[in-house]
């Protein structure tokens, strides 16, 4: 291999004396050219938007995958360009291994049909979590690492080389100074003066050109903040549909498990229909969704809501218009479906179960749950 001996000769000694000129800066031996105070904010503003992408971005991928060993997977497929194996979420893993513990215990006995309604929507929530890691990745994660792979290796680079340029001026300076008080001491001959003074003026131009070209890299963090902004709305919204999918799925489930319950408690039922799986900290409320009540209750209590509607005296409390958050399926003749963003008039009737409500849609009324309406004044 050859070298250009003179090159790295010269560059070794531009590198030593800029050291020189930094270790005399820091000792307090050497004057030292500040910078513009506007530059000075665009650096600070710059070192806290990186120092704290660094750390958002790390803190969301703890969040979105809690296992370190995933992770370092994932940044090693990530730095050789290959595309991940799928994985199989916590949930979707838990679903298969209920559906292999039904066909153990039999998919035709209560707790495994059991097992297999439960697994059903665990691997529903599983697809909903998968979805919502992508999304997050493309909208949220990608955007964070590019800047700091990207945007901000081209500003540190920038940034070394002003002050390289900076420091080289100050060297010029000290040069120019020196020759100046030797002429003036022993007569030094003028042309030592000039040169050091042309020295001087071409560091000063090649530093006010890089501190302007740095100081333009710099304003383009206000962009990087509001591109970061956007990201951040769509991770936010991602967040919440996926949060909104898993209460949804969950709602299903509850009704698919509280239906099961009430055959248990249906007067001509065998309690070896289906046992009730769900404990009462599972449930959202005592009856909700028709929830089951004990078999020593009257039945009397079991009276269904739809035989209240059609008692016209009952008198109705609290009649108010409401939009729909989620679409719904109503699951008998007693409950009416809904979808979502649609406006429907809502009230109760003496002795309802507080998480449901009376909806009406023109000619159509049935009962609707609470928790897929947001009520208005």
């Amino acid at each position: 291999m050859d070298f250009n001996v003179k090159k790295l000769a010269s560059d070794a000694g531009v590198f030593f004396t800029r050291a020189v000129q930094f270790t005399e800066e820091k000792l307090g031996q050497a004057e030292k050219t500040e910078l513009d105070p506007h530059l000075e904010n665009l650096i600070t503003r710059a070192d806290s938007t990186k120092n704290w992408t660094e750390k958002i971005l790390k803190q969301t991928e703890v969040l979105l995958q809690p296992n370190p060993s995933a992770r370092i997977e994932e940044f090693i497929y990530d730095k050789l360009d290959k595309k991940l194996p799928s994985r199989t979420t916590n949930a979707e893993l838990l679903g298969q291994y209920m559906l292999d513990a039904a066909i153990e215990f039999g998919s035709d006995t209560p707790y495994g049909k059991t097992l297999i309604t439960v697994a059903e929507y665990q691997k529903r929530l599983g697809g909903a979590e998968r979805e919502f890691l992508h999304t997050s990745a493309v909208t949220f994660l990608s955007p964070l690492r590019n800047f700091l792979e990207g945007d901000w290796r081209t500003i540190s680079k920038e940034r070394r080389l002003l002050e390289n340029r900076r420091l080289d001026l100050d060297i010029c300076k000290a040069r120019l100074k020196k020759a100046k008080l030797a002429e003036a001491k022993a007569a030094l001959l003028s042309e030592e003066v000039d040169k050091a003074e042309h020295e001087l003026r071409v560091a000063q131009t090649e530093f006010d050109r890089q501190a302007e070209v740095t100081r333009l890299l710099l304003e383009g963090i206000s962009s990087t903040h509001l591109n970061h902004l956007r990201c951040l709305q769509d991770f936010a919204e991602a967040q919440a549909t996926y949060y909104a999918q898993c209460h949804h799925y969950m709602q299903d489930l509850q009704r698919e498990l509280n239906r099961c319950a009430n055959a248990v408690s249906a007067p001509h039922s065998s309690a070896s229909v289906c046992p009730n799986p769900v404990s009462p900290a599972f449930l959202s409320g005592p009856a909700s969704s028709g929830a089951a009540v004990p078999a020593a209750s009257s039945s009397s209590s079991q009276k269904p809501v739809t035989l209240a509607m059609e008692q016209s005296q009952l008198p109705v409390t609290g009649a108010r218009k409401a939009r729909v958050l989620y679409d719904y399926d109503a699951h008998d003749t007693s409950e009416l479906s809904l979808l979502a963003d649609e406006l429907i008039t809502v009230y109760t009737v003496p002795g309802m179960d507080p998480d449901w409500l009376i909806g009406e849609r023109g000619n159509e009324k049935g009962k609707v749950p609470v928790t897929y309406l947001e009520l208005l004044s």
